[in-house]
């Protein structure tokens, strides 16, 4: 599995304290994960590095930025093809969701 950490350095949409916590608990828990700085720039730049972000197609990805449905019209808008497969990528939401759950949802605890 992959895990994808938005920090919405741009946009400031999701909560400070959410964001920072995310990124401390992803960091204690020793899990890989990669980190862009704010994937609404990336996907108004039309950035290739974004295909990249979803990888094959064949590895999971889990993503942690805002609204599912907003990351998911980024990457269509960006030209990038969002996997339809149930389970393929998954968005959680720093906007609604706690810290805690995210994490513990990223790694599996």
């Amino acid at each position: 599995m992959k895990i994808l950490y938005c920090r919405c350095a741009f946009a400031q949409v999701v909560p400070q304290e959410t964001k920072d916590a995310v990124l401390e608990k992803l960091c204690e828990s020793g899990a890989s994960f990669e980190t862009v700085s704010d994937l609404c720039e990336m996907a108004a730049r039309k950035d290739d590095r974004l295909k990249e972000l979803l990888g094959d197609g064949e590895t999971p990805v889990k993503i942690a930025a805002c609204y599912p449905r907003a990351v998911k019209w980024l990457f269509h808008n960006a030209g990038v093809p969002f996997p339809q497969e149930e389970g393929k990528v998954e968005v959680l939401n720093m906007r609604d969701q706690s810290a805690e759950d995210i994490v513990n949802e990223l790694t599996g605890n």
